[in-house]
Parts: structure tokens; C-alpha cells; sequence
């Protein structure tokens, strides 16, 4: 048995016993992202083999925490691709414009920085007060940066040419304040914005949303767990409500094309059909 067969059996032991501990089940991961997350950790944990992980994450809440946030995807940023917070913006709000309310979910949400850019979305077309933008992650790390609404200063000037270019007529420094090295964004972006702790492997669905948005994260599952997350976003999604996914979820629209259409041909934003049509 050469290392590398060791090293893959570890590394079942060691998620197997993350699963059991604590209901957070990563094994339907693509394999090729796991393996790499898992080693990484690893890596920076001092220890000999992997093996004696397993009782570091039993037993160390911070051992834990530093595994999840190793496994987190928390590649985010204000008004990421602004091409399609554009066509939100000018076209997929808007059919919402006549609706006592309106039901949003982040699902992935990482540090929150895209459900406070729809926020904004919602605030400039008027629709913030009867909206709610349900923002989730597994990463309770991640949410509680999230609900902070703070980001690096360094990121200023490519947040506000990201909201410019997504249609923003507005000053982006409306909606934060500076504060020694980081902007905080407003209060009143975050009081329609529900942060809530989701695991799409395993949690159920949220009912009737109007708008799914989801980018980039299905890429980081393996098929099976791929299609057991789009059948919960469909369970979800009203008739006519958006699923918004990344470039990189784009090999996946033919498990969604019997029910769902691309919208004004943006292979990114999917439209979900009635059933009879």
C-alpha cells in the first residue's frame, strides 16, 4: 500500500468522524477541491498525519472552526460580475415592482458582501422595505463577519468601479462610512437582510423565494449532492421566480432545462417555467 492510498483513507476517517461529531458532512464534495481543502489544513496544523486530526476536531472547538474556515468558499466581493447585478437591476427586479413582497435567498452567502450589494439593488428601486434577503452559510465564522457589514478600505475603489459598473447612479460612499482601515456599511442595508446558519447538504428549503442566488458554489460538489441542491432551490423557487448562478455552474443547466429557461439569453440567470409550459 503505497502513501497516497494511507493519506485517502485518513482523510475518509477524518470527514466520516466531522459527519458524526457534528452533522456537517462534506464527503459529496468534489474530490479534487476536498482533498486539497483538507490538506491545507493539515498543513498549517503541525501535526504528523492526518489520523491525528480526528481527535483535534472532536475535541478543540478552535480546531474546528480553523477546518471550517479552510473548507468555506469565501471567494466574494461587492457587486461581483456587475454584468448581472446590471440585469438584476434593470430587468429581473422589476418584475417584482407590483408585489406586496418579496423573498430573496443568498444561499452560500460567505461574508454577506453580495446580499448587501442586492440590498442596495432593492434600496435604489424602492423595493428594500417590503423585501427580505435571507443570507446563509454553514460558517457561523462567516456569518458573524457577515452581519458586521465591515470591509477592508483596500477594497473602496474596486467596490465602488464594480457599482458603477453595475448601473449604480448613486455615490458608493453613501452607503458606508470610512473607520481607520475598513468601510462599514449602513445600518439600514442590513435590517432587511435575516443571517441564518444553512447547510445545503442536509437542511430543507425555504418556500416561495422570488430570487435564488447562488454563485459558484455548486462547482465545489460532486454530482450527486449538485442535483440534490438544485431539486432543494427548486422546491424553493416560486413559478417565475430567478435562480442565479456562477460561471462556473454553468455545466449543470442541463440537469434544470426541462424546467427552467435562460433569461433574455444570460446563461448565468435561469427563469423558472410553469409546469405546463
Amino acid at each position: 500500500m503505497n502513501d497516497l492510498d494511507i493519506q485517502d483513507i485518513e482523510i475518509r476517517l477524518f470527514l466520516e468522524s466531522v459527519a458524526m461529531r457534528y452533522q456537517l458532512d462534506f464527503r459529496d464534495y468534489a474530490e479534487a477541491s476536498l482533498k486539497r481543502r483538507v490538506l491545507k489544513c493539515f498543513k498549517s496544523s503541525g501535526l504528523r498525519t492526518i489520523s491525528e486530526m480526528i481527535p483535534e476536531v472532536l475535541y478543540n472547538k478552535k480546531f474546528l472552526d480553523r477546518f471550517l474556515k479552510d473548507m468555506s468558499v469565501s471567494v466574494t466581493e461587492m457587486f461581483r460580475d456587475p454584468e448581472i447585478f446590471k440585469v438584476i437591476r434593470h430587468s429581473v427586479l422589476s418584475q417584482f415592482k407590483n408585489y406586496p413582497t418579496i423573498k430573496i435567498w443568498h444561499a452560500g452567502c460567505a461574508t454577506g458582501e453580495e446580499a448587501y450589494s442586492m440590498s442596495i439593488l432593492l434600496n435604489e428601486l424602492n423595493l428594500l422595505d417590503r423585501s427580505t434577503i435571507y443570507a446563509t452559510d454553514y460558517n457561523n465564522e462567516s456569518l458573524k463577519h457577515a452581519q458586521k457589514g465591515i470591509f477592508s478600505a483596500s477594497h473602496i475603489k474596486d467596490y465602488t468601479k464594480k457599482y458603477q459598473d453595475s448601473g449604480g447612479k448613486r455615490s458608493f460612499s453613501e452607503y458606508y462610512h470610512a473607520q481607520y482601515d475598513a468601510g462599514i456599511l449602513q445600518e439600514h442595508l442590513k435590517q432587511k437582510i435575516v443571517f441564518a446558519h444553512h447547510n445545503l447538504s442536509k437542511d430543507k428549503e425555504f418556500t416561495d423565494c422570488h430570487l435564488i442566488f447562488c454563485r459558484n458554489v455548486l462547482i465545489y460538489f460532486n454530482l450527486e449532492l449538485q442535483n440534490k441542491v438544485l431539486e432543494l432551490f427548486d422546491r424553493s423557487l416560486a413559478t417565475g421566480g430567478f435562480l442565479i448562478l456562477g460561471k462556473g455552474d454553468r455545466m449543470m443547466h442541463k440537469i434544470l432545462k426541462n424546467k427552467y429557461l435562460p433569461y433574455q439569453g444570460h446563461q448565468d440567470i435561469l427563469v423558472k417555467k410553469a409546469s405546463d409550459e
